[in-house]
C-alpha cells in the first residue's frame, strides 16, 4: 500500500504586487521522514514554509493535512492542529524560566477554582512535564528547570525551543536554519536531537543553507527555485555540488522527483 503524505500543497500561489513570492508552488512531506527545503536566497522557501505553517495566506492553491484541506488564518490555529514551528530567532523570552518557556502561551493552570477563578498556574506540573521532555530529548545537561534562558549557551536555547516544539507538535515539526548561529559542537548536539525527534516518529521540515547538515540528516531534499519546487533528490543519489547546481540553474534538473 502507498504511503500517503502527510501534508501537502499545490499550486501555491502568493503575490506581492508585482512581485511573485510562491509561483504554483507543490510540497510534500510523509510520515517519519526528514525533508530539507533549500534554494537561493529569494527563491521563495520562506514564503512556501510561511503558508504551510499558517503565518501566510496564499492567493491561489491549496494545503491538506492529513488528507483534508486546511486554512490557516494564523500560527495559532496551525499549531492547535499539531504542527509546530521552531524559527531562527527561537522565539524565546530570555529573562524567564527554561519551563516557563516550554508553557508560554499555553499555560497550564491549577484545578479547581484556584485555576477557573483565580488564574493561578500549575508551576510544578508544568516544571515537571518540561523536565520529562528535556530528559526525554537527552538534554538534562541544563541541569535547573527554573534558570532564566538568557544563562544558557545558543545550543541549549536551541534545545529548549525544538523540546518546546517536540512536547507539543502532534504531527509537524518546522525548523528554520536550526544551526545557523551555532558552533561545530553545538551544531552537532542540534543535528543528534533531530535525528532523536525524528525517531520518535515527528516528521520535520528543515530549512538549511548548511550543505553538509542537510546531506548527514535529510531523507529527501525539496529544491525551491523562483517561487516554485524544482524537483526534489535523493541525498544519497546526489552530491552537494548537484544541489547547488540544480539550485542555482547551472545544471538541469532530474526529471522525475524522488518518491517518498
Amino acid at each position: 500500500m502507498e504511503r500517503q503524505p502527510i501534508i501537502t500543497a499545490s499550486g501555491l500561489v502568493k503575490r506581492y504586487g508585482r512581485v511573485t513570492a510562491l509561483d504554483n508552488a507543490d510540497f510534500d512531506l510523509y510520515p517519519g521522514e526528514i525533508l530539507a527545503v533549500i534554494g537561493d536566497n529569494g527563491a521563495g522557501k520562506s514564503s512556501l514554509i510561511k503558508a504551510i505553517s499558517g503565518a501566510l495566506r496564499p492567493d491561489e492553491g491549496e494545503i491538506r493535512l492529513d488528507g483534508e484541506i486546511v486554512n490557516f488564518r494564523s500560527p495559532i490555529e496551525a499549531r492547535k492542529a499539531g504542527i509546530e514551528t521552531v524559527y531562527q530567532n527561537l522565539a524565546l523570552s530570555p529573562a524567564l524560566s527554561i519551563a516557563d518557556n516550554m508553557f508560554l502561551g499555553r499555560e497550564i493552570r491549577r484545578a479547581g477554582p484556584l485555576g477557573s477563578i483565580f488564574r493561578m498556574l500549575d508551576k510544578q506540573k508544568m516544571e515537571s512535564m518540561a523536565r520529562n521532555k528535556l530528559s526525554e530529548l537527552g538534554l538534562m545537561t541544563i541541569q535547573n528547570i527554573n534558570q532564566a534562558v538568557e544563562t544558557l549557551s545558543g545550543g541549549q536555547r536551541q534545545g529548549v525551543a525544538v523540546a518546546r516544539a517536540a512536547a507539543f507538535g502532534s504531527k509537524v515539526i518546522i525548523l528554520d536554519e536550526p544551526t545557523a548561529a551555532l558552533g561545530v559542537k553545538e551544531s552537532r548536539k542540534v543535528l543528534e536531537l533531530i535525528l532523536d525527534v525524528r525517531a520518535r516518529g515527528i516528521p520535520i521540515v528543515l530549512i538549511s543553507h548548511n550543505m553538509p547538515h542537510v546531506f548527514e540528516v535529510a531523507d529527501r531534499i525539496h529544491i525551491h527555485r523562483l517561487g516554485r519546487r524544482l524537483t526534489v533528490i535523493d541525498p544519497k543519489e546526489y552530491t552537494m555540488s548537484d544541489a547547488v547546481a540544480f539550485m542555482t540553474g547551472a545544471k538541469a534538473v532530474p526529471t522525475e522527483p524522488v518518491a517518498a
